[in-house]
């Protein structure tokens, strides 16, 4: 594809849609994952957490064409997300119990990475398909949705500060996300794929399962942590 002529600014458009409807689903994550850092770190953690998460895109939009035949992946994938949104609520608890912030820098990035990562299997097979194979396109168009991400980071994150909880809300997408992506594993197209009712009621229970599986799972979790700092501080 020739660079600037009608087709190629037509699929670079499409490349930046797809990237900025996902940005809301980056800026949660983002946002989650850097909230138990020092005030001082978080903006560095989102600045550079968006930069390696565009990185690991790319380099997954280039082996586009293998990850296509890796059966199981998007299932894979899903159950990582899952995880995810989990310890995004579990953790929720623990900084709050503690008086000084548990999340490192590190921890953050590598959150932010992975999550990052499985999120955008789906992503990356659209933006594949956009481009036509010219990774130019791919590249610019990433480019171009970054200052988004790191802005909408940044106002997850005070969203975050002053109602907590925004923070099950973030949960409750990555879990839809997760649902979406078991959803659409071909190695389960017998349970999901078609128009019959058991195909719909398979689908509609998997979202249902996900998101209350990761907020019930996270709520019970909460519940057990403050029953158990009430008991140090009882027997303290």
């Amino acid at each position: 594809m020739e660079i600037f002529t009608l087709p190629w600014w037509s699929a670079l458009l499409a490349i930046v849609l797809i990237d900025l409807v996902l940005a809301g689903d980056n800026a949660i994550v983002i946002a989650l994952a850097a909230r138990n850092l020092p005030p001082e770190h978080q903006n560095k953690a989102i600045i550079w957490g968006t930069i390696a998460a565009i990185v690991v895109r790319s380099a997954m939009t280039l082996c586009v064409v293998w990850l296509l035949q890796i059966p199981g992946l998007m299932f894979v994938g899903g159950l990582g997300l899952l995880w995810i949104a989990y310890k995004l609520i579990s953790d929720t608890n623990e900084s709050k119990s503690h008086s000084v912030h548990t999340t490192t820098f590190w921890s953050a990035m590598k959150t932010i990475v992975v999550a990052d990562a499985l999120m955008g299997i789906d992503n990356v097979l659209g933006v594949a398909g956009a481009a036509n194979g010219s990774f130019d396109l791919v590249v610019i168009g990433l480019l171009i949705s970054i200052p988004i991400v790191v802005l909408g980071s940044k106002l997850v994150l005070r969203l975050v500060e002053r109602w907590p909880v925004i923070i099950h809300l973030g949960a409750a997408v990555l879990a839809f996300t997760a649902a979406q992506m078991l959803i659409n594993e071909q190695l389960l197209d017998i349970w999901f794929d078609g128009e019959e009712f058991v195909h719909h009621v398979a689908r509609g229970f998997t979202y249902v399962a996900a998101i209350a599986g990761v907020l019930g799972l996270g709520w019970l979790t909460q519940r057990r942590q403050e029953s158990r700092n009430q008991s140090e501080t009882y027997l303290a």
